[in-house]
């Protein structure tokens, strides 16, 4: 199971990335802006994220074609071995995911809506591919069914992409996709929280701690 967080706020991120149970951090330009990022200060983000135990950082190419898309994705790449340049699920994003992918780059294609997207993510060479399964659902897609015929994709053809899906709320969302095989998922720091939420689970350490008390407390 590899957990990525997905966000750019540096106060939430660090202690949760020094806890050693995230693969890395991911970002895209909503992410940089609703944290104050400036495009100038991606180096900056991706060397506090890697110091803090990112094995991977995830930052998103700009541009309103294929050139631009690659020339910026190409600075993201120089930042790091362990960054992965993100590129949009368009005609544009997919050219220069093959440009990038040739040139050495990691690549994730991102902002997937349709199991056929993912066909010419496979055919660009992509490392991962993010579907969002929130956002599909809140079109009146199912995101979970979409995401299963992803996975059957890959499992087929034995491709090596990875799906790392994104735009999670829930965790029975989450636990629902694991049992379909899918093994790489991004979540805010609030959807982790709810990890540790269940009451049943906060009654029970109540009852041991309590225990505990009362026999430290035994002659």
């Amino acid at each position: 199971m590899h957990f990525y967080l997905d966000t750019a706020d540096r106060a939430q991120a660090e202690p949760l990335l020094r806890s050693g149970l995230f693969a890395g951090l991911t970002t895209n330009p909503s992410i940089l802006a609703g944290a104050g990022v400036l495009n100038r200060s991606i180096p900056e983000l991706v060397e506090w994220a890697s110091a803090a135990g990112a094995g991977t950082v995830f930052v998103q190419s700009w541009g309103s074609n294929q050139a631009e898309l690659e020339d910026r994705g190409a600075w993201i790449q120089s930042l790091g071995s362990n960054v992965v340049v993100k590129v949009p699920a368009t005609a544009a994003g997919i050219a220069a995911s093959r440009t990038l992918t040739s040139g050495g780059a990691r690549v994730l294609v991102t902002a997937v809506y349709a199991r056929e997207q993912a066909l010419p993510a496979m055919a660009a060479g992509a490392e991962f591919l993010a579907p969002y399964l929130g956002r599909m659902n809140d079109a009146g897609r199912d995101g979970t069914a979409e995401i299963a015929a992803i996975q059957q994709f890959i499992s087929a053809g034995g491709s090596p992409l990875k799906l790392l899906v994104a735009s999670l709320r829930e965790t029975a969302q989450i636990a629902s996709l694991a049992g379909l095989g899918v093994s790489h998922f991004t979540l805010a720091p609030a959807t982790w929280r709810k990890f540790f939420a269940d009451p049943l689970t906060a009654a029970a350490v109540e009852v041991f701690e309590a225990e505990s008390a009362r026999m430290e407390g035994a002659a």
